[in-house]
């Protein structure tokens, strides 16, 4: 079994309007407990696949020099049709990252959710079986999905999404931060 990984995200948009979304994996706490050039270093090859080959064939993410790891990581920034920045998002949660940010993302954007409501939001994925977020609303879909024939497993689905959300009203702009109720995290300015 692969070591859970210390994945972190964090969202910024400062006065200028320049902003960073950056998601991060040491694997263990501090990694390798070794620095460089003010980064610590990861302790653990888990983004690479441990066997080389299967059935005699070579596995495309086989431990090899040269090689980027696999990786979830989606750190997103969205535009609007102007080209203004619009939403700040991403999230620590290994192989569910990509299905949290884009829940958020569509709560944000389709759903008119405030950008709090979107992150806060009860997860539903559908990685491998359909999985409902423990003890939210969602999972009184459980019946109707496996009606449906759909392996169902409602568990913890802990992000960890931090998000900032960009208005633009007559003058000026408006920036609302969210940070997920399941980790840790605040949303500051000034």
């Amino acid at each position: 079994m692969r070591p859970a990984a210390a994945r972190s995200h964090f969202s910024i948009v400062d006065r200028f309007g320049d902003a960073v979304a950056m998601t991060t994996s040491v694997q263990g706490a501090f990694g390798s407990q070794l620095m460089v050039g003010g980064f610590i270093l990861n302790n653990q090859l888990t983004d690479f696949e441990y066997v080389p080959e299967v059935d005699g064939k070579p596995v495309a993410n086989r431990i090899e020099g040269g090689k980027r790891p696999l990786s979830s990581m989606s750190p997103t920034m969205v535009l609007d049709e102007r080209g203004r920045l619009r939403l700040v998002v991403g999230s620590p949660g290994g192989t569910r990252i990509i299905g949290f940010v884009a829940q958020s993302i569509v709560g944000v954007l389709d759903w008119q959710l405030d950008v709090q409501q979107a992150v806060a939001a009860p997860h539903f994925l559908a990685e491998g079986p359909i999985e409902l977020e423990e003890d939210t609303a969602v999972t009184a879909h459980e019946a109707a999905l496996e009606a449906l024939g759909h392996n169902v497993a409602v568990t913890n689905l802990n992000s960890g999404l931090h998000a900032i959300a960009i208005e633009y009203p007559r003058r000026g702009r408006v920036l609302e931060g969210g940070v997920d109720p399941r980790r840790e995290g605040a949303a500051l300015g000034d």
